[in-house]
């Protein structure tokens, strides 16, 4: 490709692969229903030129307020192609939170999905000083009788019956990698969220250090789970795009085990938390087994990563070795692949630490979990590990196309073309974020190991400093305490304390179940958390999960919550990270308890 632009990779691949390879499925009811390149491509080019008859002009912003589904994927390229730039609205988004983005960004035109987003919008949307049109994917909704909403289908007829073909070309041949692609708001764990502005080029960053480093091409298939309104799932979009592979969309998130076993994907991106509790249900299966079966999991287990670990430094296995390989991938090992439908090459993972054992434990089973690192202002990935050059407990090395150094004090800086080219609006932030020589200032504090691995501490805010003078790193506790298949959040606290504590949500169906098999009685959530024996349970879980841990780093006391931390309080991101200040806030008198 001379140009690196989205919307010209896309075009190219519609015109490689034609009628006659699915691009794209879709769930509707039990079937998943498949879209061609070509009607892709004739969709991309009907909303684009139905976007210029709605006067969309060059450098606009349209937004995409939806969860996963083809259409906002349609309506990405079809904003790109009229040369235009996406904002992205995460479908979890409030009302509030939506309507901030839009008068920020300053949006005249916005996508929605489904009654939750379109309820919203109209919420704002009469009287609103810019936005004028409202786009709807779903035909469920029942939308006003007003002539500037309507549906996806009636944008299409609108572009179909244009003439605007020598338009958008004229557009497509205009465009350059120095574009802007795509804004992306910051997910906002302090202040108000920011619009990252990321150009073409940025994304070609990671996709050219992707095609190094990965295998992958166009009979692979991905599993499309993380939000695409979230830089680390769109840049994969992306990717899998450029190689001509097959997306299968994962609208329904609570789905994800009976996806797996239905369209058994090569590939998914995913963050740790996903990782975590299929590590955890797995191993909580394995409590109720017999001392045989423990055993013998086991033992499979350290025979995978004993095998694995030969192979991949290019030694042989002994006969010995490959025997009992060959036993445990038949007893133990394959049951593990099977249950993420038998044909997964990598995983990758990033947005939070995952712990070392975890990734061990996939690699036994040859799951590779690609841990990498990056920001939304990195468009995404500074670092990766692949599956040739790689070190559990690491995030990898810096990808080709920018530069990692770690100033004095710790903190991780970047410079290259895949970061943005600033915060929209926002001249005077974008001082504060970058260097004088030009490097961003990621906030996370880290270290590169003496083989050029990257590793990350923890967040530089988020670095606890206890009363005693202790820097205790909250992001690795949580990781290893989270990981148990009773715990659906936890947050440590400590700040300036005495000692370290934690505010805990159970997972409530496992722990109902266990209350049930040990004849626990209880009415509500509330009761079975005040529960004693429960109390009891989680104090003992908290400290095997503890093992390696400083004195100062361990939980000394602890809460447990009735119910989740919420996106409506503010208290956890749209990808789930922590508002430690808000948490702090909302929870006070909770904490205050502890000590």
């Amino acid at each position: 490709m001379r140009v690196k632009n989205l919307a010209l990779m896309i075009h190219e691949q519609i015109t490689k692969y034609g009628a006659g390879k699915k691009a794209l499925y879709y769930k509707e009811g039990e079937d998943w229903l498949g879209i061609s390149w070509k009607d892709f491509g004739a969709r991309i080019d009907q909303a684009a030129m139905g976007l210029l008859e709605l006067g969309v002009k060059e450098k606009e912003l349209v937004a995409v307020y939806s969860g996963n589904r083809p259409e906002w994927v349609i309506a990405d390229y079809a904003i790109m192609s009229a040369k235009g730039s996406t904002v992205a609205i995460y479908a979890t988004n409030t009302a509030d939170q939506a309507e901030f983005i839009v008068n920020d960004a300053g949006i005249k035109v916005i996508f929605v999905d489904d009654q939750f987003q379109y309820d919203n919008v109209m919420k704002f949307f009469k009287g609103n000083k810019t936005l004028k049109k409202v786009i709807v994917f779903s035909k469920s909704v029942k939308i006003d009788k007003d002539k500037d909403i309507m549906y996806i289908d009636d944008l299409y007829a609108l572009g179909k019956k244009s003439g605007k073909e020598k338009e958008l070309q004229k557009r497509l041949d205009s465009a350059s990698e120095d574009d802007i692609s795509t804004i992306i708001y910051t997910s906002g764990t302090t202040g108000d969220p920011k619009g990252a502005m990321l150009a073409h080029k940025s994304f070609f960053v990671e996709m050219n250090a992707l095609d190094l480093g990965f295998p992958m091409g166009e009979n692979d298939i991905e599993l499309v789970f993380l939000p695409l309104s979230h830089v680390y799932g769109k840049a994969s979009m992306y990717w899998i795009h450029s190689k001509g592979a097959t997306e299968y969309f994962c609208y329904d998130t609570n789905k994800i085990v009976e996806y797996f076993q239905e369209v058994k994907p090569t590939y998914m991106v995913g963050v740790p938390r996903l990782y975590e509790k299929m590590y955890a249900a797995i191993f909580a299966k394995l409590e109720t087994a017999s001392p045989l079966k423990k055993k013998l999991f086991m033992w499979g287990v350290k025979t995978g990563k004993e095998y694995r670990f030969i192979t991949i430094e290019g030694k042989s296995p002994s006969i010995g070795l490959r025997i009992k390989h060959a036993i445990a991938y038949k007893l133990v090992l394959s049951k593990i692949r099977d249950l993420l439908g038998g044909r997964l090459n990598f995983f990758s993972a990033g947005g939070a630490p995952l712990a070392k054992e975890i990734e061990e434990f996939f690699f036994s089973a040859n799951i590779f979990i690609a841990q990498g690192y990056g920001l939304t202002e990195t468009a995404p990935c500074g670092s990766f590990n692949t599956p040739a050059n790689f070190k559990f407990g690491t995030v990898g090395r810096p990808i080709p196309g920018n530069d990692i150094k770690i100033a004095e004090d710790g903190e991780i800086l970047i410079k290259g073309d895949n970061v943005m080219k600033g915060y929209y609006n926002k001249p005077e932030t974008d001082k504060e974020v970058f260097t004088k020589d030009g490097y961003f200032k990621t906030g996370d504090i880290g270290i590169i190991d003496k083989d050029g691995y990257l590793v990350i501490t923890d967040r530089k805010k988020d670095i606890i400093i206890t009363a005693g003078g202790k820097n205790v790193a909250p992001q690795n506790i949580e990781s290893r305490i989270g990981k148990d298949f009773y715990i659906e959040q936890i947050v440590v606290i400590g700040e300036k304390q005495k000692y370290i504590t934690a505010l805990i949500v159970p997972s409530f169906d496992a722990l109902q179940e266990y209350a049930k098999q040990n004849k626990i009685e209880f009415s509500s959530k509330e009761d079975l958390i005040k529960n004693p024996a429960i109390i009891e349970f989680y104090k003992q879980r908290i400290e095997t999960q503890s093992e390696g841990l400083a004195q100062f780093e361990k939980i000394q006391k602890f809460e447990l919550l009735p119910e989740e931390f919420s996106i409506e309080k503010g208290e956890i991101t749209p990808t789930m990270k922590i508002k430690r200040k808000v948490i702090n806030t909302n929870f006070k008198d909770t904490i205050k308890k502890m000590y």
